[in-house]
């Protein structure tokens, strides 16, 4: 695949960049998703836009995971719980036909 290189045109000032003299130069470290390759890299920050909203929607992915399998847990948990309230609620009913019965006699 052929490599294209970027220009040097800032449509901003209308003329070349004047790199890091520029406010918008922006320094990111982290590590490439993609690759697992760490990046430590200056560049313009409407450069680095697309790829930060990339690493967005894949961070909003992971957190809507996250919240799924929680939500799938916690309604586990609620009919565990619910379970074991009815039990106790029928084994309390039991026992109040029992005492009443034992007061008839």
């Amino acid at each position: 695949m052929a490599v294209i290189e970027t220009g040097t045109w800032c449509p901003m000032i209308k003329d070349e960049c004047v790199g890091i003299k520029c406010v918008w130069m922006v320094k990111v470290v982290g590590i490439d998703k993609n690759t697992g390759n760490h990046v430590e890299d200056y560049n313009c920050a409407m450069a680095w836009m697309p790829l930060l909203a990339i690493e967005n929607s894949g961070t909003q992915r992971e957190t809507g995971a996250a919240v799924e399998s929680f939500r799938n847990e916690m309604v586990k948990a609620q009919q565990v719980s619910l379970k074991v309230l009815a039990a106790t609620q029928k084994n309390s009913e039991e026992k109040q036909l029992e005492n009443i019965k034992f007061l008839e006699n």
